[in-house]
């Protein structure tokens, strides 16, 4: 798959060429579902939840939205590996409300991702403390993002968003490291 290949069907998609978006899925989907399946592998806490499901609830999600500006391969990523911590981010909230059972049922994947962070803390602080990051270095959240939630190598994520891989090492361990202030562990 091509990045140019996958940029102009995103494009086409995006200018509300249908069939555009059926010849895109399939160019992206293993892609996709990979990431899907690298993550509930290391997520405890969403053993019901399959890789494709998540697959199709990012779809969901996608085709779902009013107005998604869409410019290319990067793009379309960054916005999967969004709406992904998004469905997983909901499905904590949802299993720690009382009438799910409460928080019985702790996500273990915060230890597995290697940030930071206590296996205690929960995805809602998480969400809250990654939109603050965004809105001060939108970059450096974009790289935690394709870390973290999709599961990539810091190779993979450089490739991704265009930068030196040392570039995303210093915008990895300057995450880490404001994410451990920010959520007082």
């Amino acid at each position: 798959m091509s990045t140019g290949e996958v940029t102009e069907l995103v494009q086409r998609w995006r200018d509300g060429d249908e069939h555009a978006l059926s010849t895109l899925l399939p160019l992206v989907y293993a892609d996709l579902r990979r990431i899907a399946a690298q993550q509930l592998r290391s997520n405890v806490g969403h053993e019901t939840l399959q890789p494709t499901a998540l697959v199709n609830d990012l779809f969901v999600r996608l085709l779902g939205a009013q107005r998604l500006d869409i410019s290319d391969r990067k793009h379309f990523f960054t916005t999967a590996a969004k709406l992904m911590r998004q469905v997983l981010v909901d499905r904590a909230r949802a299993k720690s409300r009382d009438k799910r059972g409460g928080d019985w049922q702790r996500v273990d994947m915060l230890e597995l991702a290697a940030l930071p962070i206590d296996v205690n803390t929960d995805l809602p602080a998480l969400d809250e403390a990654l939109r603050t990051l965004a809105a001060l270095d939108p970059r450096v959240a974009e790289v935690v993002e394709l870390r973290y939630f999709a599961g990539l190598e810091v190779s993979e994520v450089a490739q991704l968003l265009g930068l030196e891989e040392r570039t995303v090492y210093r915008d990895w361990a300057m995450a880490r490291s404001w994410l451990r202030q920010r959520l007082s562990i």
